[in-house]
């Protein structure tokens, strides 16, 4: 088939490299400008322009694919579909209903349940069980179109953010061909989407310091969603003054205490109800470490309380 893929971060770029290795014409490849990035701010391009200009194929990187030049060149391309995957742009109904066979997305739960812009994080922090990926055919609404395909998954409890994402991500990317061969034939029937609308609103930092006095369960689930990016933070004591450290795994533990309180010295941290062991952490200017490893340069004895 004749396609155009469209999308931007890591998590997209296991479907691209599925659909060429499928065989399918990649005609075109739509992603984010290249964005500022490191120390130096030097423009770099987004993970799935990158491998496409690897893969020798045209890439096309609009500031908006609501402007009429974009959807001008996007209905020049004569297209029976096109693939879209975390593209981080709205489509307009011009761009959704120019390939002929419509446009395809892939989605990162099962929908209704998390639509919008971060359903994996949600759904970790929420304590889900079970997400999945889902195709579906792309309508106006946000994540709104009727179901292609779905495949089940477990969300497990050492789960974070990245390790679900990158599971999810090559799940989802092996569904490409069949959703496509099945529409294709006409062989597929969308199932419409059931049970009530929950939405993934974007991160925002003021959610991402950790909470001390809520249970133990919800903040290792907020932990672990939140990691490695943005990542959930607390506040240490040092003789300079508070220190900002992420913490970026954690997992469930005995003890109790007043929430915030260290009560060993392996960084299991008193909540609300219950406690919580840090796992790997990443305190401000330094790369991420074990707790244990940054205990070493920074100790936070049994009795510290953690802001």
């Amino acid at each position: 088939m004749r396609l155009a893929f469209m999308g931007t971060p890591d998590f997209a770029v296991p479907s691209l490299a599925e659909l060429i290795a499928s065989g399918h014409e990649i005609v075109a490849v739509y992603s984010q400008p290249p964005r500022p990035k490191g120390r130096g701010q030097k423009l770099t391009p987004s993970p799935v322009h990158a491998f496409a200009e690897t893969m020798g194929l045209p890439v096309f990187t609009p500031e908006s694919m609501k402007a009429q030049d974009a959807i001008d060149t996007f209905q020049s391309l004569d297209l029976d579909a096109a693939c879209v995957v975390a593209y981080g742009q709205i489509l307009k109904p011009a761009v959704l209903q120019a390939p002929r066979l419509g446009c395809l997305n892939l989605h990162g739960s099962l929908l209704p349940r998390w639509r919008g812009a971060a359903p994996i994080q949600r759904a970790i922090m929420a304590g889900d069980a079970q997400t999945g990926v889902q195709i579906m055919q792309m309508g106006e609404g946000l994540d709104e179109g009727p179901i292609l395909l779905s495949e089940l998954m477990d969300i497990r409890p050492d789960d974070t953010a990245a390790s679900l994402s990158e599971r999810m991500a090559h799940v989802g990317a092996a569904l490409w061909p069949r959703a496509l061969a099945a529409i294709e034939r006409g062989g597929v029937t969308p199932s419409e989407q059931a049970g009530e609308a929950t939405y993934a609103r974007k991160i925002t930092p003021a959610e991402t310091r950790i909470d001390w006095t809520r249970p133990a369960a919800e903040v290792d689930a907020h932990i672990r969603g939140l990691s490695p990016f943005p990542g959930a933070w607390f506040e240490a004591p040092s003789e300079a003054g508070p220190v900002r450290v992420k913490a970026l795994l954690s997992t469930l533990a005995d003890g109790a205490g007043a929430p915030g309180a260290v009560l060993d010295d392996a960084l299991t941290v008193a909540c609300g109800s219950g406690a919580v062991r840090l796992i790997r952490v990443q305190r401000e200017g330094k790369a991420a470490q074990s707790a244990d490893e940054m205990l070493r340069g920074f100790p936070l004895p049994a009795g510290t309380v953690l802001g």
